[in-house]
């Protein structure tokens, strides 16, 4: 089974995840973090902004 994340994509999660635990992480409103799944989300989203290898957005079911 291949690997949804490559090593790179999964180093920078764990760093946002990192910044989330110290209290660091703000969204891009400039709010701060209080969400984890919204903390992965934003190292996923800056991940992907970067070009390393991550799993397609999920599509909302009709």
């Amino acid at each position: 089974m291949a690997r949804k994340y490559s090593e790179k994509a999964q180093e920078k999660v764990g760093e946002v995840m990192h910044e989330f635990k110290r209290g660091k992480l703000k969204s891009s409103s400039g709010k701060r973090v209080t969400d984890p799944k919204q903390a992965i989300a934003i190292g996923l989203s800056e991940a992907r902004k970067k070009g390393l290898k991550v799993a397609p957005r999920a599509k909302p079911e009709r």
